[in-house]
C-alpha cells in the first residue's frame, strides 16, 4: 500500500509540475502580447461579471432555500372557487380547524397582516403586524435571540396579549435594550407584553413587501373577540390564507391528494356552503414559490440573456485566439518537429485560454465586491429576499466554474487548430508567418455568424420589452396622477369593540370629514379626498377590498356571488383624480350611513353583470351576508387602478361615509412643498387624533412608476445586454474582416497594380462581411421567434411575433455589420501596391 501511494503521488507531482510550467509559459506569452491580453481579459471579465451579478440575484431569490429547517415541508394553503374563476379567496375558521385535524400537517397557522399604531413612544409609529396562531414560530422552527416565542399548545381565545418583535424594531424603538423582555407596549389601544426578539435578518416568509417587513407578531386563537359569530360560518373568509408544515416523510403531491379527498368529503357534508357550481378547492403551494411570486420569469429571462452575452464574449475571444494561433503556426510546427506531442501542445493552448479566463474572473469578482452595495440598490424593493443578495460563496463558486468553462470553450478553437496543423506545409513556407487554412477560416466565420445570431436574439427581446413598457407607460390611465400626493393612516382597531373610538360608520365619517376640512387649509392644496387605503396601482394586502357581490335578478337574487375589486371613497375622489363619468351621477356628501346604500361602478362591471341592459338603478348586495341592497347610481370609465398591464377589470366604488374602514389613504391635489408636506399632513391628522401615525407619504406619480419597477428593471438590463452584445458583434465582424484584409494584402496589391478601382476593393471586402451578417440574421430571427414566445408573459400590448420589432432589430444589426466591414475595407483601398507586392 505504501508503494502504491508513492506511485500515485509521483504521478500527481509530475502532473502538477507540468501544470505550473504551462501556467508560467502562458503568462509569459500573454506578457509578450499585452494588447491582446487586455482586450481578451476585459471581454471575458464583462461576461463573467454580468453573469455572476445576475446569478447572485437568482441564487438568493429562486435557488437558495428558505432560511428555515426542512424548508421543503413548508407550504401555503389557498382556497379557490374554480367554478367562479376566483383564486385565493380566503379561508374560514372551520376550514382551518378541518385542516388541523386532517393528519397531513404538523402545524397550520393562519396569517393576517395589518398595519398597526404603536403608541406610548415619543411619536406614534406605524408598524407591520402579522397576527399568527401560537404555533407559528414552532411551524417555522426558529428561535428568538432574546426571550421566548409562543407556546404552540396555547388555546387562549382571541389575542393572548403576548407579542414577539423584530430585531429592527427592538433597536429602533427600544435602543437595543436587553431588558425589553416583559415590557408592555400599546398597539392601537391594546396592551401587549413583549416576550421575545427575533434574530437579525429574520423575515416573515410573505408574498408582499409589506408582509416581509413585519415587525410585530401577536398570537391569536382565531376565535373569540374581536371576531364575531362569523367564526363559526364555514364560508366566512376571515383571513387570507395559512402557512403549514407537512408531516415528515409526506411529499407535497401526496399531501395534495389527501387534501383533495378531504375537500370532497366536506363538499358532500356541507352542500349549501360549497355548491357544485363554485367548485371549491384547497391548493397547497410550496412556500418558497409563494414568496418568489411573479418575479421568477423576469429573473430567469435576465439570467438567460446574460448567458448569451457571455457566449458572445467567448466567441469573440475564440476568434482572437484563432488569429493568434495562425500567427503562431510556425512556432507550434517547430515544437512538434522537435518531438512535442500534439496532446502536450493542446494542453498548453487550453491552459493559456483558461489563464485568460481566470484573470477575467478575478477582475470581475473584484469589481463586483467593490460595487456590491450599488448593484443591490439597483434591484427593485419588490423583489423578495433582497437582503439575501450577496457575492457569497455560491456566487464565487459560480464565477470560478464559469471562468473554467468559458476558458475551455474559447480555448477549443486554437487547440483544434493545433491538432490539425500540417507540420510539413508550415515548415516549407518561406514567410515568417502563416495564413489561415480553409477550415480555420470557416470556423472563424461560423463564430461570427453565431455572434450575430445571439445578438439579434437579445436585440429583438430588448425591442419587444421596450415597446411593451413604452405602451404601458403611455396607455390611458383613466385617472390623472399629476400633482397628487398620497399619505396613509390607520384608525385603531382594539380587541375589545367597546374601546373602539370609531365603532360606527358615523364615528369614522366624522373623523374623515374633519381630516378633509383641515387638509384643505394646507398651502397649495386644491382638493382633498380619502379612500380605504387602496391607492391606484398600490394595493397592500391589508388595504385590498374585494366585494363578493350578489346581483338582484328580477324578483330573485343570484345564487352565487361575483368577485369584484372595490374601493371605498369620499365623493371628491372622482374629481380629484379626474375620472370620467359616463352615465348617472357620482357619489355626493348626502350618501351617508343613514341614507340608502349606493355605489358607482366602472364600465367593464356594467357590461359584465348587466349585458345588453342599462346598469343604472340596478341593485346588488356587497356580500352574501349583507341585508341591505346597494343601488348603482353612476358609471365611470375604466381606469388602470390594479395594474398598468391590465385594464377592464370590474370595479365598484362605495361611499366611505356608508361603510366602516380602518385603513385610510389621504389624497391631496395641488402644488405642495415636497419637503414639508409629510409633516403638515401628520400635524393635521394628529390634531384630530394624536395617537394616529401618518406614513407612506409619496406622490401618485411615484406610485405609478413603482408599480412597473420589476418590468423596468428587466427592460433596462436586457437593453444593456443587447447593446453590449451589439458592440461585441461589431468587434467580431470587424476582427474577421480586418484579418481577412491582412491575409489578402498581397492579392489586393496585385489587383490595384492591375488597375482595380478602390470601390471594387471596398465592394469585395464588404460583400464578405454582409454574407456573414445575412447568415447570422437568418439564424437569429429563428432564435428570436422561439425566445419571444417564451417571454410572452412579460409582454403587454405587443405580440411575441411583432414584425416591426424584428425588422428594426435586423436593420440595426445589419448597419452595425456594415460599419464593422467598412473600416477594414477603407484600409484595404489605401494599400501601397509596391509594398503589398513585396509583402
Amino acid at each position: 500500500v505504501h508503494e502504491i501511494s508513492r506511485d500515485e503521488w509521483g504521478w500527481f507531482g509530475t502532473w502538477a509540475e507540468r501544470l505550473v510550467q504551462d501556467v508560467r509559459f502562458a503568462l509569459r506569452t500573454l506578457r509578450r502580447a499585452p494588447g491582446f491580453a487586455i482586450v481578451a481579459v476585459l471581454t471575458i471579465a464583462l461576461g463573467i461579471g454580468a453573469s455572476t451579478a445576475i446569478f447572485s440575484v437568482v441564487n438568493a431569490t429562486l435557488l437558495h432555500p428558505l432560511p428555515f429547517p426542512r424548508p421543503e415541508q413548508l407550504v401555503r394553503i389557498e382556497d379557490d372557487l374554480a367554478g367562479l374563476g376566483a383564486r385565493d379567496v380566503g379561508m374560514s375558521v372551520p376550514e382551518w380547524q378541518d385542516l388541523q385535524r386532517s393528519g397531513v400537517f404538523d402545524y397550520v397557522s393562519p396569517t393576517w397582516f395589518d398595519d398597526n399604531n404603536l403608541t406610548g413612544l415619543a411619536r406614534p409609529q406605524r408598524v407591520g403586524l402579522l397576527s399568527v396562531a401560537p404555533n407559528y414560530f414552532a411551524l417555522l422552527s426558529v428561535k428568538p435571540q432574546l426571550g421566548v416565542t409562543f407556546d404552540p399548545a396555547d388555546a387562549t381565545p382571541g389575542f393572548n396579549e403576548q407579542a414577539v418583535i423584530s430585531d429592527g424594531l427592538w433597536r429602533r424603538a427600544f435602543g437595543g435594550d436587553s431588558n425589553v423582555i416583559g415590557r408592555i407596549v400599546q398597539l392601537d389601544s391594546d396592551s401587549y407584553r413583549i416576550i421575545g426578539v427575533m434574530p437579525p435578518g429574520f423575515q416573515a416568509p410573505g408574498r408582499t413587501r409589506e408582509e416581509r417587513s413585519t415587525e410585530v407578531w401577536p398570537a391569536f386563537g382565531f376565535r373569540g373577540a374581536p371576531l364575531d359569530a362569523a367564526t363559526v360560518e364555514r364560508r366566512a373568509s376571515l383571513f387570507p390564507n395559512a402557512v403549514a408544515r407537512l408531516k415528515s416523510g409526506l411529499s407535497i403531491d401526496d399531501a395534495q391528494r389527501r387534501i383533495d379527498a378531504l375537500v370532497e368529503t366536506l363538499r358532500r357534508q356541507f352542500p349549501a356552503d360549497y355548491p357544485t357550481r363554485s367548485d371549491w378547492r384547497v391548493r397547497l403551494v410550496p412556500l418558497k414559490d409563494d414568496v418568489v411570486g411573479d418575479v421568477r420569469q423576469p429573473l430567469l429571462f435576465l439570467f438567460g440573456a446574460v448567458v448569451l452575452v457571455l457566449l458572445i464574449g467567448c466567441a469573440n475571444v475564440a476568434n482572437v485566439l484563432l488569429a493568434r494561433a495562425t500567427t503562431r503556426s510556425r512556432e507550434i510546427a517547430v515544437r512538434q518537429a522537435l518531438g512535442g506531442a500534439p496532446s502536450r501542445l493542446t494542453r498548453q493552448l487550453l491552459t493559456e485560454s483558461v489563464v485568460l479566463s481566470a484573470l477575467g474572473g478575478i477582475i470581475a469578482v473584484t469589481m463586483l465586491l467593490a460595487v456590491k452595495r450599488s448593484l443591490v440598490g439597483l434591484v427593485p424593493d419588490s423583489v423578495p429576499r433582497l437582503n439575501d443578495i450577496s457575492i457569497n460563496g455560491g456566487a464565487l463558486s459560480f464565477a470560478f466554474a464559469v471562468a473554467l468553462i468559458a476558458g475551455a470553450i474559447f480555448g477549443l478553437a486554437p487547440a483544434w487548430h493545433a491538432r490539425r496543423l500540417d507540420v510539413n506545409r508550415v515548415l516549407k513556407q518561406e514567410g515568417r508567418g502563416s495564413t489561415a487554412g480553409r477550415e480555420q477560416n470557416r470556423m472563424r466565420r461560423a463564430l461570427v455568424v453565431a455572434e450575430f445570431a445571439l445578438s439579434l436574439v437579445l436585440l429583438s427581446a430588448a425591442g419587444l420589452l421596450v415597446r411593451s413598457f413604452w405602451g404601458m407607460l403611455h396607455a390611458p390611465l383613466g385617472f390623472d396622477a399629476k400633482d397628487v400626493t398620497v399619505a396613509r393612516t390607520r384608525l385603531p382597531y382594539p380587541n375589545d369593540p367597546k374601546e373602539d373610538l370609531y365603532a360606527t360608520v358615523g364615528d369614522a365619517a366624522s373623523f374623515v370629514r374633519e381630516v378633509i376640512r383641515r387638509c384643505k387649509s394646507l398651502p397649495g392644496v386644491e382638493d382633498v379626498a380619502l379612500g380605504n387605503g387602496a391607492v391606484p396601482l398600490d394595493h397592500p394586502q391589508q388595504d385590498q377590498t374585494q366585494f363578493r357581490v350578489v346581483v338582484e335578478r328580477g324578483a330573485a337574487q343570484a345564487d352565487q356571488p361575483v368577485f369584484v375589486d372595490g374601493s371605498d371613497v369620499t365623493p371628491g375622489y372622482f374629481h380629484l383624480l379626474r375620472m370620467q363619468l359616463l352615465r348617472g351621477r357620482l357619489l355626493d356628501e348626502f350618501d351617508a350611513d343613514q341614507r340608502p346604500s349606493v355605489a358607482v361602478i366602472n364600465e367593464t362591471m356594467a357590461r359584465a353583470l348587466w349585458p345588453n341592459e342599462d346598469a343604472l338603478g340596478k341593485r346588488l348586495k356587497l356580500s352574501p351576508r349583507a341585508t341591505v341592497w346597494t343601488t348603482v347610481v353612476g358609471i365611470v370609465a375604466d381606469a388602470r387602478t390594479e395594474s398598468l398591464a391590465t385594464t377592464g377589470a370590474p370595479h365598484l366604488y362605495a361611499s366611505l361615509y356608508q361603510v366602516e374602514r380602518k385603513h385610510l389613504a389621504i389624497f391631496l391635489r395641488g402644488h405642495v412643498e415636497p419637503s414639508t408636506i409629510a409633516r403638515q399632513i401628520r400635524e393635521q391628522v394628529q390634531a384630530v387624533n394624536s395617537a394616529l401615525p401618518v406614513f407612506g407619504v409619496t406622490t401618485l406619480g411615484e406610485t405609478v412608476s413603482a408599480s412597473v419597477a420589476v418590468r423596468r428593471f428587466s427592460m433596462e438590463l436586457i437593453a444593456l445586454f443587447a447593446l453590449t452584445a451589439l458592440f461585441l458583434a461589431a468587434l467580431g465582424i470587424y476582427g474577421v474582416v480586418a484579418y481577412m484584409v491582412g491575409e489578402r494584402t498581397h492579392e489586393i496589391g496585385v489587383r490595384l497594380a492591375l488597375g482595380a478601382q478602390p470601390r471594387d476593393i471596398v465592394r469585395t471586402v464588404m460583400r464578405h462581411g454582409v454574407r456573414l451578417a445575412i447568415a447570422g440574421t437568418g439564424l437569429g430571427l429563428a432564435g428570436a421567434l422561439i425566445v419571444s414566445r417564451a417571454m410572452a408573459g412579460l409582454l403587454v400590448g405587443v405580440r411575441p411575433t411583432d414584425v416591426p420589432t424584428f425588422g428594426l432589430a435586423s436593420v440595426v444589426l445589419t448597419i452595425v455589420a456594415l460599419a464593422g466591414c467598412y473600416l477594414p475595407a477603407r484600409r484595404a483601398t489605401r494599400v501601397d501596391p509596391m509594398v503589398a507586392l513585396r509583402d
